[in-house]
């Protein structure tokens, strides 16, 4: 038997870049709590194995595909759009998707490189939570949950605009929390550490880099994709009700040594 606390059953999330990684895990764990899903990804075709698999295992219509690039606000705006044609409400979005196009001292990286992390990595979550946020507003209910990293809590030699990127996240999640708080939506953050997604292969593929981050965990490993999907799970949930502006890191341990 589920418990109350964890029940999603009749909700309704938007899970963007839940094609594969994190994304994915999340958006699978949702379903398994009883939520449907939508699963969107800038390419239709990543998305439909997804969801596919979803509604095998808990049956039809708890998965819909609606593809999106992020960097499109009208995109995004068809997202919230076409979730609530389909579904009729918005009660979760989770802002997962992100771009980091550049691996390397801030001081090599160019303007538009620059550009196009902010733009995708905290703009377009502003657009889409202004999207999906009046239901929410209406039904004085719902949770936004934006992915960021422990990259934003610290320096990088070389993800650094990234990281800078991900320190936003944790400040508009604050600030939103502050505007949409009276009318109970709730607004946090899951900041993970070293993940093993293609995202992040750069940082782990490496033997020697790999060895250097898990001598500075505790847990002396790196995380999986699922282990992230069970916060993600409990801010979408009853269990989740009083929590507003903060962040989840989960990283093994990583950033307490």
């Amino acid at each position: 038997m589920q418990s109350p606390l964890f029940d999603l059953t009749g909700r309704v999330a938007i899970v963007t870049g839940s094609s594969r990684g994190i994304g994915r895990a999340i958006a699978e764990r949702l379903a398994e709590h009883g939520a449907k899903v939508v699963i969107s990804s800038r390419k239709a075709e990543a998305c439909a194995p997804v969801a596919d698999a979803i509604n095998a295992r808990h049956g039809e219509e708890r998965a819909h595909v609606i593809a999106a690039s992020i960097s499109s606000k009208a995109d995004l705006e068809r997202v919230a759009k076409g979730t609530e044609d389909r579904f009729g409400r918005i009660d979760t979005v989770v802002c997962n998707a992100a771009s980091n196009p550049y691996y390397g001292p801030m001081s090599g990286i160019s303007d538009d490189q620059f550009r196009k992390i902010l733009d995708n990595n905290v703009i377009a979550s502003h657009w889409l939570i202004g999207f999906c946020s009046a239901g929410m507003i209406e039904r004085r209910d719902g949770s936004i949950i934006l992915v960021s990293s422990v990259g934003g809590l610290k320096g990088s030699g070389v993800i650094g605009a990234y990281n800078v990127s991900k320190a936003a996240d944790f400040q508009l999640a604050r600030n939103l929390a502050v505007e949409l708080g009276p009318h109970n939506v709730r607004v946090n953050c899951i900041a993970p550490g070293l993940i093993q997604t293609d995202f992040a292969r750069a940082l782990w593929e490496d033997p020697t880099s790999r060895a250097a981050y898990t001598a500075r965990t505790p847990l002396a490993r790196i995380g999986q994709p699922d282990e992230i999907a069970g916060a993600a799970v409990f801010l979408a949930s009853p269990a989740g009700a009083f929590m507003t502006g903060q962040s989840i890191v989960i990283d093994g341990g990583q950033t307490i040594t």
